[in-house]
């Protein structure tokens, strides 16, 4: 079997690509992709920059340097813009997407995380602070309002079919549920004595919410319609990303531990972990890009480990 691979069955991700990241310390943190271009902008938390990966050369070809340990990022591709959301006061730097030039500023004061971008609304969704999401215009960079949350934000999710957005406030212990159109929370709803719930998927054709929590290491699985656990599943420790692949009904656990997981979705409430492949310590991030059947792996440096993106093919 080739290295890099361990499956149960059919579920097997197989490692096609590696791309160093030199000089790259610390831990690494969100990703966004830019398919017209085929690059990837990664949040370098520990090394205060964005690396710019060219995926057709499989190399880095750019560092954004000068941040303040950049966590969240979003790609605007109709106006080539990036946007980057920092830990450190809250800064969030819009860049042209060519010459990487700085075009505008804003500050939300501290922690600005989890980004996320509405392509219909033209919205870009970043969370931040000790308990917002703001809300700001793709088209001027300017921030247009803000949704009060009851702590700091993690992972959140936004439907495509309908106005909500499922927000994990771990600090509260639970899921809050956003009505975007009025800008307010309209409920709230627990994981079944899961905490520390940080990364997120949506299966929205199957109105299921997945949450990834850490104490213990469980996966959660939310009934979108009423709030109720359909389901919860062991995962590996340390989970930070997850994503849910809708033409195999996978779901796909990115954990510190040094794992990706693969949960297959048996029906919407039936899950079980078919296969988990091994990454490297600390690899907690990484980025799926389903119309390209690719999960990325950000793996930092620690000691003989080098720092590097890995890419998996999805079979």
């Amino acid at each position: 079997m080739a290295a890099g691979v361990w499956a149960q069955g059919s579920a097997t991700l197989q490692l096609k690509q590696t791309i160093p990241l030199p000089g790259v310390e610390g831990r690494i943190d969100h990703f966004a992709f830019d398919p017209a271009a085929e690059r990837l902008f990664v949040c370098a938390l520990g090394n205060n920059s964005v690396e710019v990966v060219d995926l057709r050369k499989g190399q880095r070809i750019h560092s954004i340097t000068g941040l303040g340990s950049p966590q969240g990022v979003a790609y605007i591709p109709g106006l080539d813009r990036l946007l980057v959301a920092n830990d450190d006061h809250g800064i969030c730097k819009i860049f042209d997407g060519k010459s990487f030039q700085q075009l505008k500023e804003l500050d939300l004061n501290d922690d600005a995380d989890n980004v996320r971008y509405d392509d219909d609304a033209k919205k870009i969704y970043v969370g931040f602070g000790d308990g917002g999401i703001a809300i700001v215009n793709a088209s001027d960079g300017k921030q247009a309002g803000s949704i009060k949350l009851s702590a700091h934000p993690e992972a959140f999710e936004l439907e495509k079919r309908g106005k909500r957005i499922f927000v994990n406030v771990p600090s509260s212990r639970h899921v809050a549920v956003i009505d975007r159109e009025k800008g307010e929370i309209i409920a709230t709803w627990k994981t079944d004595l899961a905490f520390a719930n940080f990364p997120m998927a949506l299966d929205e054709e199957n109105h299921r919410l997945f949450v990834g929590c850490r104490l213990p290491s469980r996966l959660v699985v939310l009934n979108t319609d009423s709030g109720d656990v359909a389901s919860k599943i062991e995962i590996s420790g340390d989970g930070d990303e997850l994503f849910y692949d809708g033409k195999r009904h996978r779901i796909y656990a990115v954990c510190g531990a040094g794992k990706v997981d693969i949960i297959e979705q048996a029906d919407p409430n039936s899950y079980k972990v078919s296969g988990r492949i091994d990454t490297g310590d600390g690899a907690r991030t990484g980025f799926f890009v389903p119309e390209r059947d690719i999960l990325f792996v950000a793996v930092p440096h620690r000691g003989s480990q080098k720092a590097e993106i890995r890419a998996y093919h999805v079979e």
